[in-house]
């Protein structure tokens, strides 16, 4: 039986098509385009917005300083800065900014309209506010009016491929302070604009949004004061259809133009039909398992012998096996970072050794754990499938799994705030930069917050390890400490990554532009459809 929330995607979509093909007078005044697509939402106010949705939506009605080029992150490139400059230590940066640049509503962009966006996003404290939180940014000075200068606590020499990351969007401060947003030190407790960004796009982007109803759609439409050339469709339709399977139907019967979500076998099916297009592409998520740290919450694998037999007991060839064109990756670096450890340094199965640290932990008669995760699919991936062939993996070296599957939001919550014992979850790069890693070391936002792995935790030469790795810039230099922590939390670490899934879409034939981008996946302001 359907449920409700396919039902209404689907009915949406039905409609949608019926106005395109019937010849309606919808249809003859706008050029609409309709993406399938499983929604990961929490929130589309930059400042508490942190989610895969979130960023592609973002990528299409806001702006950031610098950027990368439309196809990859080979370079960063001007955006809303014409230009910038570094101090010599490396630590001041100074951006002009291209004061053409107008918001939705028509107001100028200014530097003011900076520092309360990337203040606001320090103060508010949402899941993304780690990004630019103290220890990263020292301070964020309007110079004049075209001219703003960030200085940093220490040199940073990922700081401008981070800000290249949608939750770097730049507001427009008038707005959002008349609709309750406050960049004030107190804002994570006297902020109140999120439902109203929630709602509307106070950006410099080509689109804006129209709408969200949460788990169902997202409507975009064109920004009229956009300073560049208009993208070619009036409105952007994002259907919530969780089924990879459904989605597949819905496109090729023509009631969506763009599917997000397939699964291997799909793909394969798909081939051949003159009708679309496929995208095969690189994996940038990495499907893991998270133990947490602190015994009190992870009990059993709080335990470093536990975490480490538990890396052993998977069964990595199955899973490349079970998901056609995935990859093993060696560590919780993104696979497709330059220095990410391949597959030729990841794990390989070995129970014997499995049994022998559960032995040593104590459990020679094997132990029993509950494995929570959301019950959902991961572009292309069902998770649930995923969870059962973990349950079985570790079942061969005597850990007996509970699985215990949850509706997502409520599991993303409580992932987020540290409470599960023994997660399967999924993870993107922040910042396409080796950087990144360190929110999977300890002390790191995923370590810390998610695992309650902290620094306490191991040797001294490990944190200091960390705090060497986040400030070196010789190329030689960062590529050996990135080397030795991920030798090290190979070995040392609350998590287990199994598996980087290929990207794997599937689109009409006559949607042209498409481009798949690492950073945020999909600019829908590219495409456009051949008449």
């Amino acid at each position: 039986m359907l449920d409700r929330k396919r039902v209404l995607a689907l009915c949406l979509a039905i409609c949608i098509t019926m106005l395109l093909v019937g010849g309606g007078l919808a249809a003859q005044e706008e050029k609409v385009l309709v993406i399938g697509h499983a929604e990961q939402t929490d929130s589309y106010d930059p400042a508490h917005g942190f989610t895969p949705t979130t960023g592609m939506v973002h990528r299409a009605t806001y702006d950031t300083l610098v950027t990368f080029p439309d196809a990859d992150a080979s370079a960063i490139l001007p955006s809303l800065a014409t230009d910038w400059t570094i101090s010599d230590d490396g630590t001041v940066y100074t951006f002009t900014l291209d004061t053409s640049a107008t918001f939705t509503n028509g107001d100028t962009l200014t530097a003011d309209d900076v520092v309360f966006s990337y203040m606001r996003l320090q103060n508010v404290k949402g899941n993304p506010g780690f990004l630019a939180g103290p220890d990263r940014i020292a301070s964020v000075e309007a110079v004049d009016e075209k001219t703003v200068a960030i200085t940093l606590p220490a040199a940073r020499p990922s700081f401008l491929v981070e800000l290249t990351n949608p939750v770097f969007s730049i507001t427009n401060a008038d707005v959002v302070q008349a609709n309750g947003g406050t960049d004030a030190a107190d804002a994570a407790e006297t902020d109140t604009a999120r439902d109203y960004m929630d709602q509307h796009t106070e950006g410099t982007g080509p689109y804006m949004l129209e709408s969200w109803a949460p788990q169902d759609e997202t409507v975009l439409v064109r920004n009229p004061n956009y300073m560049g050339d208009a993208p070619y469709f009036d409105r952007v339709i994002i259907v919530n259809i969780p089924e990879a399977a459904t989605q597949k139907a819905a496109l090729e019967s023509g009631q969506i133009d763009i599917a997000l979500d397939l699964s291997p076998d799909q793909i394969v099916e798909l081939e051949g039909n003159a009708d679309l297009h496929i995208f095969n592409g690189p994996g940038q998520w990495t499907h893991f398992l998270l133990m947490n740290a602190d015994p009190e919450i992870g009990g059993p694998v709080s335990d470093p012998n536990v975490q480490l037999a538990i890396r052993y007991a998977l069964d990595y060839e199955g899973y490349r096996t079970l998901w056609p064109g995935s990859v093993t990756p060696g560590t919780n670096m993104a696979y497709i970072l330059a220095g990410a450890y391949q597959q030729d340094k990841a794990f390989t199965r070995d129970l014997d050794k499995a049994k022998e640290l559960l032995t040593e932990a104590g459990y020679p008669d094997g132990l029993e754990l509950t494995l929570s995760y959301p019950d959902f699919t991961a572009p292309g991936v069902v998770m649930s499938t995923n969870a059962q062939k973990i349950q079985a993996d570790l079942a061969e070296a005597g850990i007996n799994v509970t699985l215990n599957p949850g509706e997502l939001q409520v599991s993303l919550e409580e992932y987020r705030n540290g409470q599960q014992a023994f997660g399967y979850w999924f993870w993107g790069p922040d910042v396409l930069d080796p950087i990144d890693l360190l929110s999977f070391a300890p002390g790191g936002k995923v370590a810390a917050e998610r695992a309650n792995w902290t620094t306490d935790m191991v040797d001294p030469s490990i944190a200091e390890l960390v705090e060497q790795a986040k400030v070196e810039s010789d190329p030689a230099v960062r590529t050996e400490l990135f080397n030795q922590l991920q030798d090290f939390m190979q070995q040392s670490s609350p998590f287990a990554p199994f598996m980087v899934p290929p990207t794997q879409r599937a689109y009409r034939a006559n949607i042209l532009g498409y481009v798949w981008h690492p950073q945020w996946e999909l600019d829908v302001a590219l495409l456009s459809r051949a008449e």
